[in-house]
């Protein structure tokens, strides 16, 4: 039976490579579109806990994983990647983060075609979904799979598709998005859209794996660069005295024109500060500089020490020195509601206080304590809030503003507050101790 009928009748088994914030969902749509599945990954703990039902993406609840542990042998999680000959299709979900130097690294990226091109057997599929640069499909994994004397488009089926996850998000799903997707020739992209038409309820097939790859980060350019824009935007006006965030609730008013974004204390998350600077990369490569979305960078990656100033200044006005001061950060997730903790600014919040002597405590209800992270390792615990508790920091700083907060309360009991987030504006009473960042 070829692919395209297997993934007509649903016969055809889905392999993910990747199983944390993108591929764990991506499994499940394909399971829940009537798919048996196998998900690969390489940590182990991760595959014991989805062969037991183990929620351990607490923002996607208790009964994600549960439901398809429990639906027997359509239903496979492995870290065994010599099984990769197994499926029809292979979904590669792995991580593409930023060397020291701000370049890309594509080290998962080559690792995982390695392994693939080992098993690699004809009637395959396989679809990058990781953020990357232009021709990264073409260029990186496409040699590895012809070096198996099969041809492309023929023997076996190659593509892009750029996920879209939004983690937390309750308006919009893995199902929900929009999917492109772009095959390296015609027909690797029909198969492809065939794939995922059959989970996803709207597939916009685009005529190259290039054209998909280059969408996935003007998305994102495009986040980053207005998030800079209303990060410097508050740093003026802030010296100006006027209210950053009510001048953005008027011009939303317009119904036209202008889309609202919101300054913080930094750049968070698996795509917004590691995007663009893979097409700052590549375009380095075709001698062009892209001026733009460097400065966005610069804008974005000095928000933590903005923050930071802005605290010693407040600080300082209240007689007080950051030196042994006692701080209490709220929120470590990189946003809202969520466990997600990848390129938070709150870790930099926190490392660059305890260098001026600080001593830092945290809170975040969704993360009980830190792990170790390619860039840090802070080796906390979250301290249990109360009014006792806040009352006995010398400053409070908001870094995240999760619904499960009571900031009345905070501001009812902390002495000095440093918002930058705007959690506050509701609360009544005194307001001389909130200071906005």
């Amino acid at each position: 039976m070829s692919l395209a009928d297997k993934i007509e009748n649903k016969s055809a088994l889905v392999g993910v490579i990747g199983l944390g914030y993108v591929g764990l969902p991506l499994l499940r749509a394909f399971w829940q579109a009537g798919f048996p599945v196998i998900g690969f990954d390489i940590d182990p703990s991760k595959i014991e806990k989805l062969k037991r039902g183990d929620a351990y993406l607490k923002h996607l609840g208790d009964n994600f994983v549960r439901e398809m542990a429990a639906s027997g042998p359509r239903f496979t999680a492995t870290a065994d990647f010599q099984r990769l000959g197994e499926p029809d299709a292979i979904i590669v979900c792995v991580p593409t983060p930023l060397g020291s130097h701000l370049e890309p690294d594509l080290s998962y990226i080559e690792r995982t075609a390695d392994d693939i091109a080992k098993v690699l057997r004809p009637g395959q599929l396989v679809v990058l979904e990781s953020t990357t640069y232009p021709r990264t499909t073409r260029e990186i994994m496409l040699p590895r799979f012809e070096a198996k004397k099969m041809s492309c488009g023929k023997d076996f089926f190659l593509a892009f598709s750029p996920e879209r996850e939004d983690p937390g998000r309750k308006d919009h799903n893995t199902q929900s998005i929009p999917k492109l997707v772009g095959g390296i020739d015609p027909e690797s992209g029909r198969i492809a859209t065939s794939l995922y038409s059959k989970a996803i309820q709207k597939v916009v097939p685009v005529s190259t794996a290039e054209v998909a790859e280059a969408a996935k980060l003007l998305e994102n350019i495009y986040r980053a660069v207005n998030i800079a824009l209303v990060n410097e935007m508050k740093i003026v006006l802030t010296r100006m005295g006027i209210d950053v965030f009510e001048v953005i609730d008027a011009a939303k008013t317009k119904p036209f024109g202008y889309q609202a974004f919101y300054p913080g204390p930094g750049l968070g998350g698996h795509c917004i500060p590691i995007d663009p600077y893979y097409l700052t990369w590549k375009a380095r490569e075709v001698g062009l500089p892209t001026r733009f979305i460097e400065l966005a960078g610069e804008v974005n990656r000095a928000m933590p020490d903005y923050v930071v100033e802005r605290t010693t200044l407040a600080l300082n006005e209240r007689a007080k020195s950051v030196k042994n001061s006692r701080i209490l950060v709220l929120g470590l997730a990189y946003k809202p509601d969520v466990d997600d903790v990848r390129e938070s600014p709150s870790f930099e919040l926190i490392e660059k206080l305890e260098h001026l002597g600080a001593k830092v405590d945290y809170n975040d209800p969704h993360v009980p304590a830190t792990h170790a992270m390619r860039h840090h390792d802070l080796k906390m615990t979250s301290v249990a809030l109360s009014p006792q508790m806040l009352a006995g920091y010398d400053c409070v700083l908001i870094a995240t503003h999760h619904a499960a907060y009571d900031w009345q309360l905070v501001a009812d009991h902390a002495k000095l507050i440093i918002d930058t987030r705007n959690a506050t504006r509701g609360v009544t009473g005194r307001r001389d101790h909130i200071v906005l960042a």
